[in-house]
């Protein structure tokens, strides 16, 4: 029996970790002195190689990429960082496949859809997919009854399609709802569920599907089989997102209207019904499969015990490679997302280097491919670890971590659903940093990093972020973060040229060491809040 769990349970339960458990952090001089070892001058020039245009914006299974893979390398082996890869090397192989749709056929009733409504997404397992089937609108896809919340509620859905609305209940925490309106978890509702497949619906009157034009990445395993994928369940024939003019129809002919129930579904009352409608599709995909690779580096813990155990500072090192010209420049460099990340996690490993007296446990450095394709490498490695996966107890990560501005507050993206938040409240009051909640719900970033491929394999895991504190007190970073993002975010302006602050990417190293830092030394492994959501996934 599922236990009962909600909003006011885990913000209370966030909030008494932060607040209630807060311990004064005591570290020893030789720690505080390698803390002050990370430069700020050390991070930008890792930066700047990583984003030189010689590296071609890193696409996995790329010449640049491995010019990247090849650099962090020496940079561990530089602080007498060990392999922990495949066979004793640095190195795990991420087997990356790209499949791209082709030949797309859609009729509702007999009737073809209008080219454009409608795209599938690729199926990475099967080339040819002819499906005929039923239809169901199943609200938001979501099926949490301890969250009073379950669109499949009392709907017969087995061997239909169901379409849903991208969504949550806005009584859900931001983290809750980031995770169940991801496309993993809205595909692994409908499996269970019996769905034979998913249509994702735009109703907006000018919102248009995705262009999968260039391809959707899994990752296969050692046998072929497709082990990771943001958009594949192996139960669900077929996903595909359809605008308005395949939606509105159908809502029409099933008397609903969709802005009543788009209302509705925001209030926290399901709307779900069966449509008296069939739809026949057909469509093949095609493959190319590239071979990639994740970087991972040890440092060995002290104890007897504990140093079996690991606590992982990771950070993707992949970009985008090259892409679409703007104004004049095809090359996405990435220079923050996430050149910067890596070079926090290069920073963390210089500082243990300075370290006589290792903490108890081990600590792993795992810079990861395929983040921009889906959280690909991370989600690889969380199932198919170089070290005993139950060895596993925690993940910092570090992804884009927009060093712009001074960095006067964070938010822990995650930290509240487990005992991280206690590491996290320590390490920044360490720093003189305020903790505050996540001033940009709606870009539901708790699933959009790496980390998310940690909580999912149910190992406690968190992704620090800016806060709002200004130091001419407006306190507004997050509109100033807003305009640095639509001039640079996934644009080849994301290079050396832009705006930084490496002042605040050395506080970013130093926090994140210490929260990891801080659970390597702590005789009790990490939990989930009980009753959390993850928890009893």
């Amino acid at each position: 029996m599922k236990k009962k769990y909600s909003p006011i349970l885990i913000t209370s339960l966030a909030l008494l970790a932060q607040i209630g458990f807060a311990q004064d952090v005591k570290l020893s001089p030789e720690v505080k002195q390698a803390m002050d070892a990370v430069s700020a001058d050390k991070i930008k020039a890792d930066i700047t190689y990583l984003a030189d245009d010689k590296l071609k914006g890193r696409g996995p299974g790329t010449e640049g990429y491995q010019m990247a893979v090849d650099y962090v390398i020496d940079q561990l082996k530089a602080v007498n960082v060990k392999p922990a890869g495949e066979d004793g090397t640095w190195l795990q192989k991420v087997r990356l496949r790209k499949a791209t749709p082709q030949d797309a056929q859609l009729a509702i009733n007999n009737q073809p859809a209008a080219k454009g409504s409608f795209v599938f997404f690729p199926n990475p397992a099967a080339a040819q997919i002819n499906l005929t089937a039923g239809l169901a609108f199943a609200g938001y896809g979501i099926s949490e009854p301890g969250l009073g919340y379950d669109d499949y509620a009392g709907l017969d859905v087995k061997g239909k399609v169901v379409i849903v609305l991208r969504g949550a209940p806005e009584k859900f925490p931001s983290s809750v709802m980031a995770h169940v309106m991801s496309t993993d978890n809205i595909l692994k509702v409908a499996a269970n569920h019996g769905a034979a497949g998913v249509f994702i619906a735009l109703p907006g009157a000018n919102a248009r599907v995705p262009d999968l034009s260039r391809g959707s990445y899994s990752v296969l395993g050692h046998n072929g089989e497709v082990v990771v994928s943001a958009t594949y369940n192996k139960k669900i024939s077929v996903l595909a997102a359809i605008n308005a003019a395949v939606l509105t129809p159908l809502m029409q002919q099933a008397g609903k209207d969709i802005r009543q129930i788009t209302d509705q579904l925001k209030a926290g009352t399901p709307g779900s019904f069966v449509i008296d409608s069939k739809v026949t599709l057909s469509y093949a995909s095609t493959y190319q499969d590239i071979l990639s690779y994740n970087v991972i580096g040890k440092i060995e813990g002290t104890d007897a015990k504990l140093k079996s155990e690991y606590v992982i500072h990771s950070a993707h090192l992949d970009h985008l490679g090259i892409g679409k010209p703007v104004e004049g420049d095809s090359i996405y460099n990435g220079a923050h997302d996430n050149a910067s990340g890596t070079a926090s996690v290069l920073g963390i490993a210089k500082i243990y280097s300075q370290i006589k007296a290792k903490p108890k446990r081990s600590i792993l450095f795992v810079l990861m491919t395929g983040e921009e394709m889906g959280d690909l490498g991370s989600g690889y490695f969380a199932k198919h670890p170089t070290v005993p996966v139950k060895s596993l107890v925690a993940d910092v990560n570090t992804d884009m971590p927009t060093i712009i501005a001074p960095l006067l507050s964070i938010t822990a993206l995650g930290a509240e659903h487990s005992s991280l938040a206690n590491q996290v409240t320590q390490a920044a009051g360490y720093l003189g940093l305020e903790v505050q909640p996540d001033p940009e719900p709606k870009q539901v970033r708790f699933v959009r990093s790496d980390q998310y491929s940690f909580v999912l394999a149910g190992i406690p895991a968190l992704h620090v972020k800016y806060g709002t504190k200004t130091a001419d007190g407006k306190n507004n970073l997050n509109d100033f973060v807003a305009t640095w993002r639509a001039k640079y975010y996934h644009k080849p302006q994301d290079d050396i040229n832009g705006i930084f602050d490496f002042e605040a990417g050395k506080k970013y190293a130093q926090l994140n060491f210490l929260i990891g830092y801080l659970v390597a030394q702590d005789p009790v492994r990490p939990t989930w809040n009980k009753g959390d959501i993850f928890e009893v996934k």
